[in-house]
């Protein structure tokens, strides 16, 4: 059952209610030894009930009751959490406060905090780097928190419709990833783009330009998420 959350109110980490269930059924413990266990250590009261109700799905803790829920189950955050897919739940996995990953990568703490609200990447290459480096991001999120995804996809639209030769460079700028390697995925959705189009005007004799038009469309809109599995960088 999906959590509701008041208008407001921050996002809740993506919490795995199995993995919280299984770490305290491991330690030999009740939900009632978990929620002193916060207490204790944090000072959180925290009743049973509402442990019970994160194990059962009915609700999920704030990221200051899953760090302390962490600790009480002598793990790290991450280990209660789901795939990422956002800045903050890639930094929540690792249990870094927000001031704390900012000095890390050089950036002033405010400016951090406007980029994990939503706002756009500031930064430099160095500091672009050093935020894939502490938070392990893989290829496809670095692109899309720093503000580089939408580039990378013109960059695949035109390789895909014109000559995909012309882009191997220009992609490789933004995609540290081997040129032979950028080479091979651009000329195999180039190869792809080139036979959608073509199949769907074929298809019985009876295809129409408004059809193979829908096809290629369609193709393109997916077509980062496919250069990223053809390129073995997937995320989560």
């Amino acid at each position: 059952m999906p959590v509701n959350t008041q208008a407001g109110e921050p996002r809740r980490p993506p919490f795995n209610a199995e993995a919280a269930r299984r770490l305290r059924e491991a330690l030999g413990m009740t939900p009632a030894h978990v929620a002193y266990g916060i207490w204790a250590a944090f000072g959180m009261r925290t009743a049973p009930e509402t442990v019970a109700s994160w194990e059962w799905g009915e609700s999920s803790p704030s990221e200051a009751e899953l760090t302390a829920l962490a600790g009480a189950l002598w793990c790290t955050p991450g280990e209660l959490l789901g795939a990422p897919g956002t800045l903050r739940e890639y930094r929540l996995a690792l249990g870094l406060a927000p001031v704390d990953l900012a000095r890390r990568i050089g950036m002033e703490p405010s400016a951090y905090e406007r980029l994990e609200a939503g706002g756009k990447w500031r930064g430099n290459d160095r500091q672009a780097a050093a935020l894939a480096e502490v938070l392990r991001l893989p290829l496809p999120a670095l692109l899309r928190f720093t503000g580089r995804d939408e580039k990378l996809a013109e960059l695949l639209t035109s390789a895909a419709t014109t000559r995909w030769q012309a882009y191997v460079r220009p992609v490789g700028k933004l995609v540290p990833l081997p040129r032979q390697q950028i080479q091979g995925v651009l000329q195999d959705l180039h190869g792809e783009y080139q036979a959608t189009m073509t199949a769907t005007l074929n298809w019985g004799g009876g295809g129409s330009a408004e059809e193979s038009g829908r096809a290629g469309r369609a193709f393109l809109d997916g077509i980062v998420t496919e250069f990223w599995a053809r390129a073995g960088s997937q995320e989560p």
